[in-house]
């Protein structure tokens, strides 16, 4: 029984083998057949027709179409054309100078595919759009509607992305794979756009499935060489599957170097990499003014954007991604920072910045002479639709920034947010010789942004945030303030109308710059009239100045503002509008030691002259309260004459007397 089943499966083997040798041979022979007895030129203008047909366009083949099978099955053909429809400018959507390609034959049968040649000469694709929108790529296929494309089909489960990628072939090998001289144009009517390269040339080395490929791509992209040269893979039997190495060197107009090494996976299902990027030094002043010139880029230094260079790891898929030992140093700053961003559609954002010093002003236009304001045109309102979406954690650290000409150090910003609500917490600096810290919450789940915020400032020099800031000098002292306030709108002039919330100032061994307090309410003729605020070098030293508040809508209001100066003492009421910006305050002045020239005998200074403060915030005006002074003069003076009221009728009358011209002199300040 074995004996007769070999025997049979000998005879099987035999008659394969017969079938086999006989296929070669068959196909050895179509292959002289062919090349001796088929002309392919007979049938180039049915080929012609019937792409026109499937295309909707034209089609040509102007040079010979040539065909071989044996030993190389090959196509070679040149002057291709395939013309752009009606309502284009240009005539051909694609032209091809020369196409060859050649492929071993027998190996095919084994799924081994062994390329000789696969040269493309002069391809140029022209891509172009009207005034009206209409693009020359669009309606190339008329295929028959109820023929789902392998896009729709992949959506609706029917392709998987990974059987794509599973290409049928046991081996791979190219010795020469070139595109040369090619050309890209893209055209576009309706924004007046042209970009074009030229001398594109792609040329691959070693080409196989089981060795990395050696890649270099040059092209002139308007005019700007660009190269790519490196390696690539290997690619693997599953193209598409697994890992494949990258390790890249971009050149752009010998300005730019950039290194791109690490690897690349799953490109044909969910593409993932890890791929280290770093650049050599650069100037991004120079790469600006070479790609895109015409961009007015100025800055007050002229000596900044010049050396900048970058190193970061960058790791993920198309839904998320990681940045981490990134490095980018710009001048002479040095930031180090780590990101990750999940659901792009939101995103989730997750980084942590850290910057050593940098000196902002150098990086600012240049000051501009002022020029007559415009008018605001129509104002639209802000999508904040894309911060609701957002979710956000992060922190940033500045050791020393340089900000109009202000020093600020050990900047600390925490950042969480998500559905619209921002939570910034701590915000901390060192500044002007002291410390602010706070927090602050910004909602943008309405309209506007609704903003509420705490702060404290404990030591800061108040004089330095007022010359830097307001450009003005009229206040001095160490400072220590607690500020609690809301507001909403995105607009300066919202913000003041809605400000809100309440606070206190405190100034210590300071003094109010441009007015002598103490000779103004003291002396009428010579403090009003003609002086205003800050047209001498006048002064008001006080060891403390107290200012508390509360702020509804815009307007702050104090009623138990004092202040402590050398012989002095204040209270100060009142309220300034912040959206109309004016003031309307009054001060209460209280002598407690006798000044110079002022004063009787017994050291009592006499009547004091409260002052109104009026105006507007830029020009405020200074005047004396004189039916407050004279209602608390006489106040004062019925008490006198009530006291002394109980004496002999003649002195009676002579104190009475001398109360009334005390008065008077008191008033009159004479």
């Amino acid at each position: 029984m074995d004996s007769r089943w070999g025997q049979d499966m000998k005879r099987v083997i035999k008659w394969l083998a017969l079938i086999a040798g006989g296929l070669v041979l068959l196909i050895i022979l179509a292959g002289i057949i062919v090349r001796l007895f088929f002309d392919i030129e007979r049938y180039k203008p049915r080929i012609e027709q019937e792409v026109t047909k499937a295309t909707g366009r034209p089609f040509t083949i102007g040079g010979d179409l040539k065909l071989s099978l044996f030993p190389w099955a090959g196509v070679a053909f040149s002057d291709l054309h395939m013309g752009n429809p009606a309502g284009f400018t240009e005539k051909d959507f694609v032209s091809i100078e020369s196409f060859d390609v050649k492929v071993k034959f027998l190996p095919l049968i084994s799924k081994d595919i062994q390329v000789k040649r696969f040269v493309i000469v002069g391809p140029k694709i022209t891509l172009e759009k009207t005034k009206g929108g209409k693009a020359n790529w669009e309606g190339l296929s008329k295929r028959d509607p109820t023929d789902a494309s392998v896009e729709e089909k992949k959506q609706a489960g029917e392709v998987s992305l990974d059987s794509l990628g599973n290409l049928p072939i046991r081996g791979l090998a190219v010795a020469e794979f070139a595109v040369r001289e090619g050309e890209l144009l893209y055209i576009d009517h309706a924004s007046d756009t042209r970009k074009e390269i030229k001398d594109l040339n792609i040329e691959l080395k070693d080409v196989s499935l089981q060795q990395p490929v050696e890649l270099f791509i040059s092209a002139n992209a308007e005019g700007k060489p660009l190269s790519i040269e490196g390696e690539v893979g290997p690619i693997g039997k599953e193209p598409g599957k697994g890992k494949m190495m990258v390790n890249l060197v971009v050149q752009a107009m010998d300005l730019l170097s950039m290194h791109i090494e690490g690897s690349v996976t799953d490109l044909a299902g969910r593409p993932g990499f890890d791929l280290g990027v770093s650049t050599d030094t650069f100037s991004p002043m120079d790469l600006k003014n070479a790609l895109v010139p015409d961009l007015e880029l100025k800055t007050r230094d002229p000596e900044v954007l010049t050396a900048m260079s970058v190193n970061m790891n960058i790791k993920g898929t198309t839904q998320n991604i990681q940045v981490f030992d990134a490095v980018i140093e710009l001048d002479q700053s040095r930031m180090t920072f780590s990101a990750s961003a999940k659901d792009l559609s939101k995103p989730d954002l997750t980084f942590r910045v850290d910057l050593d010093k940098i000196d902002a002003d150098r990086y600012l236009p240049p000051a501009k002479e002022k020029k007559e304001e415009k008018k605001p045109g129509k104002q639209t309102k802000t999508d904040y639709g894309p911060l609701r979406k957002m979710v956000l954690d992060s922190v940033i650290n500045i050791g020393e920034l340089t900000i109009k000409g202000v020093q600020i150090k050990d900047i600390r910003i925490g950042v969480k947010g998500k559905n619209g609500v921002f939570n910034l917490d701590p915000v901390s600096l060192k500044a002007y010789e002291g410390n602010m810290a706070g927090v602050a919450d910004l909602d943008f789940r309405g309209e506007v942004p609704v903003t509420k915020t705490k702060m404290e400032v404990k030591g800061v020099q108040v004089r330095g945030i007022i010359s830097d800031f307001m450009k003005k000098d009229f206040l001095e002292g160490q400072t220590t303030a607690s500020v609690n306030l809301s507001m909403s709108g995105d607009k300066a002039d919202q913000i003041k109308r809605t400000l809100t919330g309440t606070g206190e100032l405190v100034f210590r061994n300071g003094a109010i710059v441009g007015i002598d307090l103490s000779g103004m309410v003291n002396n009428i003729k010579s403090a009003f009239g003609m002086a205003q605020f800050g047209e001498d070098t006048s002064r008001t030293d006080f060891s403390e100045l107290i200012l508390p508040f509360e702020i509804e809508k815009g307007v702050v209001n104090t009623q138990n503002a004092s202040l402590v100066s050398p012989g002095l003492r204040v209270l100060a009421k009142g309220k300034a509008d912040f959206s109309k910006e004016t003031i309307d305050f009054r001060i209460e002045p209280t002598f407690v030691a006798t000044l110079k020239g002022q004063g009787d005998a017994e050291g009592r200074s006499g009547v004091t002259v409260p002052v109104l403060v009026s105006g507007s915030f830029t020009k405020p005006r200074f005047s004396p309260d004189l039916d407050g002074m004279l209602k608390k003069s006489v106040e004062k003076g019925v008490e006198e004459l009530i006291k002394r009221g109980t004496g002999e009728k003649g002195e009676e009358t002579k104190s009475t007397e001398d109360t009334v011209k005390g008065l008077l002199k008191g008033i009159l300040g004479r």
